[in-house]
């Protein structure tokens, strides 16, 4: 990573456990930066590691049965239709695509590959050698703007435009390991930990609307731009989106049918929007519209989990 845009890139800010502030600061960093041109999404990640290990060799392996770095995208915020990659510190990928998240009854797409993907790792220590104190691992990525057509929202255009904001997210699978006779190999029955960019809330990658916010500019790397404050304010209007349909979900489990209104749901009414449920049996369908004056599109929601614009 020291070739000159990586130097002139800015990192992130350092991972966080998934759940947020409930949890610990992790105890190794993890950053990444992104680049772009007409070809690639490029990334690079450096994951401080004291115990370099990794078993998995063959593609589209589980790769987080390994630590690992990952990177998920979502062109366009709806919360469907957005890809998985994962990598192990043998450079083995696992890359899928779902056309709806779990919660929905999505079914993960593992045939499917980001064809002409580029990536390599390098150590920083010796893999799978308890003997010694390793101090890290990085990896670089880059991922050709035309393997994200299938299920992304512009087919006829896959790369972005300056100003477009994705959703886009990056998680570190983290085992606790022990060494037997000589070997590493994972403390039985305690579960991984889940380090992230943008945190979840909750143990589940599986929540696209937490993810975080990637502003594309076609300024060249290194300087400075403000974020469009427009973005921010569609963004509070989807989080209201979002969390009706959570909420809603939770109703539904507890009282097996969907609220009807929003009182229902202990929700506040939006300011500078008006709110529209109608339900059914089967589902629901919410609708947020701007109120005279107010700037942001119109957005819903329905039982799907899928936004609409």
């Amino acid at each position: 990573l020291d070739e000159r845009a990586w130097e002139k890139a800015t990192w992130t800010a350092e991972f966080v456990d998934i759940e947020g502030a409930k949890k610990p600061k992790p105890d190794q960093k993890t950053q990444v930066k992104m680049l772009w041109d007409d070809q690639y999404f490029y990334f690079a990640a450096r994951l401080e590691e004291k115990h370099l290990w990794a078993t998995l060799k063959e593609r589209d392996s589980i790769i987080f049965y390994d630590n690992d770095f990952e990177i998920f995208i979502d062109d366009d915020g709806d919360g469907h239709n957005y890809a998985e990659f994962e990598i192990n510190a043998l450079n083995t990928v696992w890359d899928l695509f779902l056309p709806r998240p779990y919660r929905a009854g999505g079914p993960p797409l593992h045939a499917w590959d980001m064809v002409g993907l580029k990536s390599a790792v390098h150590l920083e220590g010796t893999l799978n050698d308890p003997s010694d104190i390793d101090q890290a691992w990085t990896v670089e990525v880059a991922i050709p703007w035309e393997s994200l057509k299938l299920g992304f929202s512009r087919n006829d255009h896959p790369q972005p435009k300056s100003g477009e904001a994705w959703r886009v997210n990056f998680s570190r699978v983290q085992w606790d390991l022990e060494v037997v006779d000589g070997k590493y190999r994972k403390i039985p029955d305690r579960p991984e930990h889940n380090w992230v960019w943008s945190p979840q809330g909750v143990i589940n990658m599986h929540e696209p609307e937490h993810w975080g916010m990637v502003v594309f500019s076609d300024k060249p790397v290194g300087a400075e731009e403000a974020v469009d404050p427009q973005l921010l304010k569609d963004e509070l209007i989807r989080q209201i989106a979002f969390k009706i349909y959570r909420e809603q979900m939770s109703f539904h489990k507890k009282n097996g049918r969907y609220a009807a209104n929003l009182g229902d749901l202990d929700l506040p009414q939006p300011k500078n929007a008006s709110v529209s449920l109608q339900v059914s049996e089967h589902g629901f369908d919410c609708q947020i519209k701007p109120s005279e004056g107010a700037k942001f599109p119109a957005m819903g929601i329905s039982e799907t989990g899928r936004l609409t614009k």
